[in-house]
């Protein structure tokens, strides 16, 4: 946290120093005993279904508490996590043994030596290394496969308007072919023909693809 490892989509910050540092928005103090939590965005979008600032009712033995999201880690490892402040947790749930979910900053030449050695001490307890880089992977499978998919079907629909387009063209010179045969007799060439053939269809084509081109720029300006 003090290395601003984290990045927010959006959060309620009140103040300059909560927007600064959103984390302190976990200790605020909220009516009706409702506690501040974080959720990653996709999660809170996808999963939850809610966005910043509503609230849920989380069931639990000692009985149901209410969670107010208060922000959205962007892209994170905690997608499917809650995030509240131990202060909080403990008093919620102190049946809890112990931490489960450890962050551990290690140098990238160290990494294979200490995946092992930590697997391999603390096997009894089930300890089992995953990468940051692998985990958002992983998250990432799913939309990668989506986006897979949406690329794949543009394709194939490129490739269909383009045989489409020139399906029309050859159609419209073959339809215009006594107009051709005229100007033909009266002195035009093969090369006049082709000439005029692409001159007339080369303003459909440019218009068609700067209409596309203004319209996927539209389509992608919130992500810019």
């Amino acid at each position: 946290i003090k290395s601003n490892r984290f990045a927010f989509q959006n959060s309620l910050a009140g103040s300059k120093e909560e927007a600064d540092d959103p984390w302190l928005l976990l200790n605020r103090e909220l009516d009706g005993g409702v506690v501040p939590v974080f959720a990653d965005a996709n999660s809170m979008t996808y999963v939850l279904h809610r966005k910043i600032g509503d609230e849920f009712v989380l069931t639990r033995p000692e009985g149901p508490v209410r969670l107010r999201l208060v922000g959205a880690l962007a892209d994170s490892v905690f997608q499917s996590e809650l995030i509240m402040t131990e202060k909080n947790f403990l008093r919620l749930f102190p049946t809890e043994p112990g931490y489960r979910f450890f962050l551990i900053d290690v140098p990238e030449r160290d990494l294979s030596a200490v995946t092992a050695t930590l697997e391999d001490r603390l096997a009894d307890f089930g300890f089992d290394v995953v990468p940051t880089s692998e985990r958002l992977a992983n998250f990432h499978r799913v939309e990668n496969t989506y986006l897979s998919t949406f690329q794949m079907l543009g394709g194939l629909g490129l490739v269909l308007g383009t045989m489409g387009m020139a399906a029309v063209l050859l159609r419209n010179v073959f339809e215009r072919r006594k107009e051709l045969a005229l100007l033909r007799a009266v002195g035009y060439g093969s090369t006049h023909f082709t000439l005029m053939v692409v001159a007339e269809n080369a303003l459909l084509l440019f218009g068609g693809l700067a209409t596309g081109a203004v319209c996927a720029l539209l389509a992608i300006a919130p992500v810019f």
